[in-house]
């Protein structure tokens, strides 16, 4: 994979996602599942790859509690990021795109309430997971 001052140059859309999060887990494991054209990559915001993306769309690097699409140059966050991912799913999923009338601030809101408690919910691991060989070419860093 071609690099550009170490980051790697993207052939669709990657999602970044807490690595130890226990729901950030799950979610990618629901995104493989529904993605059967494997369109979306994958890398723990706590990577190498992770954290030079976030630099580049000038994201904190220090604050890992949203999951973020890069996608044709640019970076998503919170609810505009989940929503455009599930828009890229496999159906059901796509249908989801009908939240986008509720007004970003509003989406947010919920979103940052799951985001803090995430971790007593749906627990913390000390290591990002392994993904499954069958998959694993399409996880960064």
């Amino acid at each position: 994979m071609e690099t550009v001052n170490g980051i790697p140059e993207l052939n669709g859309p990657l999602v970044l996602y807490d690595g130890q999060c226990g729901l950030c887990n799950h979610s990618v494991q629901l995104i493989l599942r529904h993605d059967r054209e494997g369109r979306f990559r994958f890398a723990a915001l706590q990577s190498e790859v992770g954290q030079a993306l976030l630099r580049r769309h000038g994201l904190p690097v220090d604050v890992l509690d949203s999951i973020v699409l890069v996608e044709e140059g640019r970076a998503w966050t919170r609810s505009r990021a989940a929503l455009r991912i599930a828009r890229g799913m496999d159906r059901p999923w796509p249908l989801l795109r009908a939240a986008s009338i509720i007004p970003a601030p509003v989406r947010d809101v919920v979103y940052n309430w799951v985001a803090r408690n995430r971790y007593r919910w749906f627990g913390r691991t000390d290591a990002c997971m392994l993904p499954p060989p069958d998959v694993r070419a399409r996880f960064l860093g």
